[in-house]
């Protein structure tokens, strides 16, 4: 039987210790027997076990059970333990977040095959995600990226495909995918765990981009080209103006602002939704499109999200849209000609997030700026955050004064709006945020604006060092082990 040694489970050992309780409130034969097959140390390691497990592992023969008694602190390291049966690892495993699993699955051979089993089971395998920071650094590799785990406080490695990770632009997170601009000003779909990549629809499919061919047929140039006006979408380019061209490496930095990814109801794959210009107007296309399908006319969009169905969108005068995507003919409906912004001291970097009851959040991140030597521009810090509940019925704001037990992820990747009781290990009534401008391009050397701002009194945080490479900026990703099959598509 293939075994594992003391010192790689010793190594694992990050189960933690939510459900220790669950242990301590066992019978004292049952407690007995599981101390006699683990060290105190090993107790808290998989303190996650839980009442469903723990009575499987306690079933092993006698003969089993004798050879986890060896492993007691005084046994050498080298001692090997019996595999574990699958049923139990699976138990285990279910309760991982997905860096310690990925983690798990190098430990041995069947600990890689229960990972392997969740990863082509997901149904079994629905344990909530606590939020990692996305990043690279320029001693790792340009193909590798670093995922920072605020659960464990470490970091994880990531080999990702080409092109290299570090030469393309990161231009929105959700639901444990990136979007990101290669520097040929193409736009992928990147599985940051399972290193799965998807090109989305060419930018030429875009609505206001021309490309221009040398005469071997390769893409020298592109142009581009007023948006149609609301009344006509059809509108023929000859009578639209040329307002800018851009080589294919230079038109990712004029062109995108940023993109959202949210589960599709009618085909349970994906949806993109692009910010992009001229205008900040939206393109969507499902996994598999071949094109990018303009929005009915709208200017100036902000932030996205996906409730009930419904995409709405939000500008940044205050009117919000929905679209219903799954209709024959895409309309815009306006929910809200305009929201009150009058309320106070608000400007600032607006977000917009589903709330922790339901309805709309509008977040105000407000940042100061300070010249530093040996930086040519000003260094910007977080140092306030506003919240306002959006009243669409009053085409109104209402301040509120905090989270509470929620927390608030802002930057980059699609905001989100978590319950502190779900993810203990983050830090309730907080905000964490990353860099949130779509023109980070032109600063690629400043120190990025990442930390924890307690809203309670405003003061903040370092997640972790500054001094990581701040190119291209970090975000925040949540961990999935989805894998799309591209056959469906073809």
């Amino acid at each position: 039987m293939e075994a594992c040694s003391v010192a790689m489970i010793m190594s694992f050992g990050h189960f933690g210790l939510t459900s220790l309780h669950k242990l301590l409130a066992l019978s004292p034969g049952s407690l007995q027997k599981f101390r006699e097959a683990c060290s105190v140390a090993r107790i808290m390691s998989f303190g996650q076990f839980g009442l469903t497990t723990l009575p499987k592992l306690l079933a092993l023969s006698p003969d089993s059970l004798q050879k986890f008694r060896q492993g007691s602190p005084r046994i050498p390291t080298e001692t090997l333990l019996p595999e574990l049966p699958q049923d139990v690892l699976m138990d285990i495993f279910s309760l991982l977040e997905i860096p310690d699993l990925v983690r798990a699955a190098s430990v041995c051979s069947s600990w890689c095959s229960a990972y392997t089993f969740l990863r082509s089971h997901p149904e079994l395998y629905r344990r909530p995600q606590t939020p990692c920071l996305f990043y690279t650094s320029e001693s790792s590799g340009d193909n590798v990226a670093c995922l920072y785990s605020l659960a464990e406080k470490r970091v994880y490695n990531l080999t990702l495909p080409d092109p290299p990770i570090r030469s393309r632009y990161l231009l929105g997170s959700s639901h444990g995918w990136l979007v990101t601009a290669d520097d040929k000003s193409e736009l992928h779909l990147v599985n940051a765990i399972t290193a799965q990549q998807i090109a989305l629809p060419s930018v030429i499919t875009l609505d206001s981009v021309v490309p221009i061919f040398d005469n071997t047929g390769t893409i020298v140039n592109y142009e581009v080209w007023d948006a149609p006006d609301d009344s006509d979408s059809d509108t023929e380019m000859v009578d639209r103006e040329m307002l800018f061209h851009a080589p294919p490496d230079e038109l990712r930095n004029h062109i995108y602002k940023s993109a959202f990814v949210f589960p599709d109801p009618s085909t349970g794959s994906y949806i993109v939704v692009l910010i992009h210009g001229p205008g900040c107007q939206l393109s969507f296309a499902r996994v598999g499109d071949r094109n990018w399908t303009l929005l009915p006319p709208g200017w100036e969009y902000e932030q996205c999200i996906y409730m009930d169905d419904l995409l709405y969108a939000s500008t940044r005068y205050g009117r919000i849209d929905a679209f219903d995507l799954t209709s024959p003919t895409i309309t815009r409906n306006i929910i809200s000609d305009e929201i009150d912004y009058s309320i106070g001291d608000h400007w600032g970097h607006l977000y917009f997030v589903q709330g922790p009851c339901g309805g709309l959040l509008e977040v105000c991140r407000k940042s100061s700026g300070h010249l530093d030597a040996g930086y040519e521009k000003p260094i910007r810090k977080t140092d306030k955050i506003l919240l306002h509940k959006i009243d669409i019925a009053a085409k109104g704001l209402v301040k509120i004064n905090g989270l509470h037990d929620h927390v608030l992820f802002l930057g980059r990747s699609q905001a989100q709006c978590l319950s502190a009781e779900e993810y203990p290990q983050l830090k309730a009534n907080s905000v964490y945020f990353t860099d949130g401008g779509e023109y980070n391009w032109q600063s690629k050397n400043i120190p990025r604006d990442i930390g924890i701002l307690n809203l309670e009194n405003d003061s903040t945080e370092e997640i972790a060092s500054p001094f990581w490479c701040s190119w291209p900026s970090p975000i925040w990703i949540t961990p999935s082990l989805t894998v799309m099959n591209m056959s469906l598509y073809k």
